[in-house]
């Protein structure tokens, strides 16, 4: 079953109002460069066809390339997209973009991956979410962390990134949420972790909840707050630029504080197609406090060139 496998191609280039993209992040060594590639398709009444969207974390700058539908493949056992000449896998990608703005070629390696754990119940971070049928869009963590090698020609500059971080995931379905706030960081000063929240407002037989998926991994520990597992919101705001997070569950309390100056504009779906523009920065700070229901301490960081994403409506809601 493909639920059971959420990095795979989940959809049919049959289908109609539908949309299914993967998302690669890219931090070098030094984080001076931060680089994100999107491959996916969009199957709408304005079109059909391939993508590839490329953003430039550190300046904000973004491409969207688009391509023939006949163009992509993908494997709907295994993370294996073929599109155009550039190719994307669980070993790493090989681009081959060119247009009359940027021009991209190079090979990124792959290493120690830390795949997103999944039981018979919780296939994936959307939990027991993921057997509903006809939401409007489902989401996957492909890898939690991975090591990057090689390096990219853009414009004719080497960019090395050698000894970097990666990050992927996915979305599929037909939409993007009304309104959300996602947030993830795998670069922390002090410790090797992962972290990745989001909080969307999610229609629902004629009405909608206020649904949130989470995690942070750190030392070999996963700990889990999200709305299947009996996780709850208890602050969410914005004020001076600053995004304040409150989140629990019966063990542990988690304190988040982000916020960005740099984002780009990027497209995101809507009813299949890609017309919707959302800003989205890969350049943001983030503090993380983890305590268990004592007070204690048990993580502390400050990471750098975390995603951030604020669709400000999801504050109404708290």
């Amino acid at each position: 079953m493909r639920v059971f496998r959420p990095w795979a191609f989940q959809g049919s280039l049959a289908r109609k109002d539908y949309f299914e993209g993967w998302y690669f992040k890219h931090v070098s060594a030094n984080r001076n460069q931060v680089w994100s590639f999107i491959p996916g398709i969009s199957l709408s009444r304005d079109g059909r066809y391939a993508f590839i969207q490329v953003l430039n974390g550190i300046t904000g700058e973004s491409r969207l390339y688009e391509y023939g539908i006949e163009e992509f493949s993908a494997s709907s056992k295994a993370l294996n997209i073929h599109l155009g000449n550039s190719h994307f896998s669980t070993n790493g990608i090989t681009l081959d973009i060119k247009n009359e703005t940027w021009n991209i070629k190079g090979s990124i390696v792959y290493k120690s991956m830390d795949h997103y754990p999944f039981t018979l119940l919780n296939p994936g971070i959307m939990g027991w979410y993921s057997f509903v049928p006809f939401m409007e869009c489902k989401h996957g963590v492909v890898s939690m962390q991975h090591q990057l090698s090689g390096g990219l020609y853009i414009d004719g500059r080497y960019l090395d990134f050698e000894g970097g971080t990666g990050y992927i995931e996915k979305d599929w379905g037909s939409s993007f949420p009304e309104s959300w706030v996602w947030l993830h960081c795998n670069t922390f000063i002090n410790t090797r972790a992962s972290f990745t929240l989001s909080v969307a407002k999610i229609p629902w037989l004629g009405s909608f909840f206020i649904g949130f998926i989470s995690f942070l991994y750190f030392e070999g520990k996963f700990i889990n707050f999200s709305t299947w597992s009996k996780a709850r919101v208890d602050t969410l705001e914005y004020r001076d630029n600053k995004l304040n997070i409150r989140i629990a569950n019966k063990d542990y309390r988690l304190n988040v504080r982000a916020g960005y100056n740099q984002a780009g504009p990027l497209k995101a779906p809507q009813h299949g197609s890609m017309t919707r523009i959302i800003k989205e920065s890969v350049d943001a700070v983030i503090e993380i406090e983890l305590t268990d229901h004592l007070g204690n301490i048990l993580f502390q960081d400050k990471g750098e060139r975390a995603g951030m994403e604020l669709i400000e409506k999801i504050l109404e809601y708290f």
